[in-house]
């Protein structure tokens, strides 16, 4: 039965006046003035160059869409599966995140650790017991220790609003290995090699703001009576006093006097070494300025989405399937599947050029081609040939106009049917 609008007015609810801000209080659990379920990075001041690389590849990840659906025998997209993990993969990974927001918490916490936990918090039934559940929260969590069938995880539990120490097996929770772990996290490598530099280069740069310049002045005398030593202490004095009271930081010397800084050249040696190091850390995760600031063209950004987006993306989804479909599921043609929206990568005329020639020189077939974009195989038997559909088949009749003259005769007239 319809509801009144008398009704719906006297059920309404106003986020301000229709709660009682004592009961509020005692029963919400401890308060924060910052997300405690948020990844709290081990990095500091080098994140202009990492962070920064850490953060486009995970935005990129969460961009592909990774859904629980089912596939026909040969492997491919049939439909979504609407439950509880694709809610999760797709919508609400829990109470504080989107599925994005996860995806890419999970992105950046595997970089930052070499690897990260997937943790599935609330179930419909106890992953201990039985392997047939579905998922209706995640969370990321941190591998504090290993043992042979388990790990110990630190995860947020929003129920109690701190962090706590979960002992899983591992068959019950996501583990998910940094693919790039050789250029991230070896204690040698290039992102651990760029971090101490970039300290170092952050010590010179605090030194120099600090007005400390660590010069040498060479005078030209010999210091070696106490009088000497003191017109020296005068001269050092004066030259300070010159800098100081200076806007610009500007002092005159006496043309035989000599002045060395000693700071400068370990600055000008570390800044290469910084720059080197970060352009070796691009090349080895495919990376280039142009895809950092935008600029790159459609090959640079191929390249990149191949040899390190998907290989990201694969690997969580693969761990997903592994671990959270159970083997009954998989048999009954269950998988994990991630697509990326191919009109976020060309304008939708190459698109069609690029399937029209991939068709027409019987590369692919068009449902081939409808799997490649995430679309649903066609059930025409048509669109599992490799066939040319601008040349007939040998099977197939070509169309006779019915207006085609049947007798001609150079110079006479036309006779039609």
């Amino acid at each position: 039965m319809e509801k009144t609008l008398g009704f719906r007015l006297k059920n309404a609810v106003n986020a301000f006046f229709s709660r009682d801000p004592t009961g509020f209080r005692t029963n919400a659990g401890p308060g924060y003035y910052y997300r405690p379920d948020r990844v709290r990075l081990t990095r500091g001041n080098e994140r202009s160059i990492i962070t920064s690389v850490y953060n486009k590849i995970a935005l990129d990840v969460a961009n592909i869409d990774i859904l629980h659906c089912k596939i026909d025998d040969d492997g491919r997209f049939l439909e979504v599966v609407d439950d509880g993990l694709n809610t999760c993969l797709t919508l609400e990974a829990n109470i504080d995140q989107t599925s994005r927001a996860f995806i890419q918490d999970v992105v950046l916490s595997m970089f930052d650790e070499g690897v990260v936990a997937i943790v599935p918090v609330d179930t419909t039934a106890d992953p201990t017991f039985t392997d047939s559940y579905d998922v209706l929260s995640f969370r990321t969590g941190k591998i504090i220790q290993w043992y042979p069938r388990h790990v110990k995880v630190n995860v947020y539990n929003d129920r109690t609003g701190n962090r706590e120490d979960l002992l899983l097996a591992k068959s019950d929770v996501g583990i998910i290995e940094n693919p790039f772990y050789a250029v991230m996290n070896e204690p040698n490598s290039t992102a651990q090699r760029l971090k101490r530099k970039m300290a170092l280069l952050d010590v010179t740069d605090e030194q120099t703001a600090s007005g400390k310049l660590d010069l040498i002045i060479q005078l030209p005398y010999v210091i070696k009576s106490e009088a000497r030593r003191k017109q020296a202490e005068e001269r050092r004095k004066d030259i300070e006093m010159q800098l100081a009271g200076s806007k610009y930081g500007i002092a005159y010397a006496d043309g035989t006097e000599r002045i060395t800084q000693l700071n400068r050249s370990v600055e000008n040696n570390l800044m290469k070494q910084v720059e080197y190091l970060r352009d070796m850390f691009y090349s080895q995760l495919f990376i280039t300025q142009g895809i950092m600031d935008g600029t790159a063209d459609d090959k640079t950004m191929l390249n990149y989405n191949s040899r390190v987006v998907e290989v990201v993306v694969s690997a969580i989804a693969t761990e997903i399937k592994r671990k959270f479909l159970s083997v009954t599921a998989r048999s009954q043609n269950h998988s994990i599947m991630f697509f990326r929206d191919p009109f976020n990568l060309v304008p939708v005329n190459d698109i069609a050029e690029i399937a029209d020639k991939l068709t027409r020189n019987e590369i692919m077939t068009s449902n081939e081609i409808r799997q490649k974009i995430g679309m649903k195989p066609s059930s025409d038997p048509k669109a599992d040939e490799l066939r040319n559909s601008n040349i007939a088949q040998p099977d197939e009749e070509i169309p006779v106009e019915e207006d085609y003259p049947v007798d001609y005769e150079e110079g006479g007239n036309y006779e039609y049917e």
